[in-house]
C-alpha cells in the first residue's frame, strides 16, 4: 500500500538515482572512443581497436547476475555501490595499464569498468521497486534521462580530460579513465549516503515488490522456451542484432576519424550526437511502439540502421558532418529495435517467464555486442570502415526479411 511517506522516499530514490546516472554517464561515456584510440596506440594494430569495447561488455555481462545477487541479500544500495566501486577500480586500472602502455592490464581495467554499466542497468530497475502502476513508466523515464545527459555530456570531455591527463604527465587517452574513476567514486557516494531508505527492502516490506523474489530460470532454460515461441525468438533477434550493430560501428568510428587527424574534441562531439540518438527520444519511440505496434517499430529501426550503414559507410575520414548524421541514425535504429524488442519480448512470454526471458535477452545482447566489438576491428583493420559499415548492415537487412514473416 503506498502512503504519503512511501510517496516521499520514491521521490528521493528517483532523484538520487537520476543524480548517480548523469554521474556515472559522464565519466563512462568518454572512454568509449578514448578506449578503442588508446588499444589501438598501444597495440600499433587498428584490429585490436575493438577490444576495449568488447571487454567492457563482458564485464557487464559478467557482472548482471552477481549484483542482482546483492541487491537481493543487501538492497539497492549494496548492489549499486559494489557495481560502480568496481568500474571506478577498473578505470584506475586502465589509467596504469594506458600510461604504461601494457594492453592486458589496461583491458583488465576496461573489463572491470563494465560493472558499471551493469550497475547503471539496475539503476532503472531500481525506480520502480516503489512506483505505482499509473507512474511506473514516468519515474523510470526520469533515470533515463538522467543516462542521457551523463552519456551526452561525457564525450565532449575528451579534450579537456586530455589536457588533464597531460597535466597530471600520462598520455592524453589515459584522460577520459581518469575522469571515469573520480565520476564512478563520487557515484559510490551518492548511493551509499543517500539512497536511504533502500527501495528494494522498503517494497519487500511492504510487499509491493512481489516479483522482487521471483526464482530466475539459468540462461538456457530460458533460451529453450524462447526458441519455441516465434514471436519471443524474433524480438530477442531484434534486440541482439540492433546492438551488434550499433557496437561494431560505434566502436570503429574514432579509428576511422584518426586517420585524418581529427581532434579528439570532434570525435567526442560525434560520439555524443550517437549517443542523442540512442537515449534521447526514447519516450517517442516508445509511444510509437504502443501506437503502431512492436513489429512496425521493429521494421521502422532496421531502416534506419540501414539507412546509417549507408552514411557511414560512405563517409570519409574527415566528413565529421556526415559521420555524425550516420551515427546519429545509428544510435536512434538501435533505439527502436532495443525499446520495441523488449516490449514484444514481455509480452510474448507468460509472466512468471518474463524475468528469465529478460535476462537471457540482456545476456545474448551483450555477448553479440561483445563479439561485434572484436570482429569489427578485424574487418576495419584488414578491408577498412566502408566494409565493416556493410558487414554490420546484413544481419539487419535479414531481421527485416524476417520481420515480413511475423504476425503482429
Amino acid at each position: 500500500m503506498h502512503t504519503p511517506e512511501t510517496i516521499k522516499i520514491q521521490s528521493k530514490v528517483v532523484r538520487v538515482l537520476a543524480i548517480s546516472q548523469v554521474l556515472s554517464g559522464v565519466g563512462v561515456a568518454g572512454t568509449v572512443a578514448a578506449g578503442s584510440l588508446l588499444v589501438s596506440s598501444i597495440s600499433k594494430s587498428e584490429t585490436l581497436a575493438g577490444l576495449a569495447q568488447t571487454t567492457s561488455v563482458l564485464g557487464a555481462a559478467a557482472m548482471a547476475l552477481p549484483l542482482s545477487r546483492l541487491t537481493q541479500r543487501g538492497g539497492r544500495r549494496l548492489g549499486l555501490s559494489i557495481g560502480y566501486f568496481i568500474g571506478a577500480v577498473g578505470a584506475l586500472l586502465a589509467v596504469v595499464g594506458g600510461a604504461n602502455k601494457i594492453l592486458f592490464l589496461m583491458l583488465c581495467g576496461t573489463f572491470m569498468l563494465g560493472a558499471s554499466s551493469a550497475a547503471g542497468y539496475q539503476a532503472r530497475f531500481a525506480a520502480v521497486d516503489l512506483a505505482t502502476n499509473e507512474s511506473r513508466s514516468r519515474q523510470l523515464s526520469f533515470v533515463v534521462w538522467g543516462s542521457t545527459i551523463g552519456a551526452v555530456a561525457g564525450p565532449n570531455l575528451m579534450q579537456p580530460s586530455g589536457n588533464l591527463a597531460e597535466h597530471l604527465g600520462l598520455p592524453r587517452l589515459v584522460g577520459p579513465y581518469v575522469i571515469a574513476a573520480t565520476s564512478l567514486a563520487l557515484v559510490v557516494f551518492v548511493v551509499r549516503l543517500f539512497l536511504r531508505p533502500d527501495p528494494y527492502l522498503t517494497a519487500i516490506e511492504l510487499n509491493e515488490a512481489g516479483n522482487a523474489r521471483h526464482v530466475v530460470l539459468p540462461a538456457k532454460e530460458a533460451l529453450a522456451l524462447i526458441r519455441k515461441n516465434p514471436n519471443a525468438l524474433f524480438a530477442i533477434a531484434a534486440i541482439a542484432i540492433g546492438h551488434v550493430a550499433m557496437v561494431s560501428v560505434m566502436s570503429m568510428t574514432p579509428i576511422h576519424m584518426s586517420h585524418y587527424d581529427i581532434t579528439l574534441t570532434i570525435i567526442g562531439l560525434v560520439i555524443s550526437v550517437h549517443i542523442l540518438g540512442m537515449y534521447a527520444f526514447s519516450p517517442v519511440v516508445g509511444y510509437l511502439s504502443d501506437k503502431l505496434g512492436r513489429k512496425r517499430v521493429i521494421q521502422i529501426g532496421v531502416l534506419i540502421l540501414l539507412a546509417s550503414a549507408v552514411v557511414s559507410g560512405t563517409s570519409g575520414h574527415h566528413d565529421s558532418v556526415s559521420l555524425g548524421i550516420g551515427l546519429f541514425l545509428l544510435g536512434l535504429g538501435w533505439s527502436c529495435t532495443l525499446i520495441a524488442g523488449s516490449a514484444l519480448l514481455s509480452e510474448s512470454m507468460e509472466s512468471h517467464l518474463r524475468p528469465s526471458s529478460q535476462g537471457a535477452s540482456d545476456l545474448v545482447m551483450n555477448l553479440m555486442g561483445a563479439g561485434g566489438g572484436a570482429l569489427a576491428g578485424v574487418i576495419i583493420g584488414t578491408l577498412g570502415y566502408g566494409w565493416l559499415c556493410f558487414f554490420a548492415a546484413v544481419p539487419v537487412a535479414l531481421l527485416g526479411m524476417w520481420s515480413l514473416r511475423i504476425r503482429p
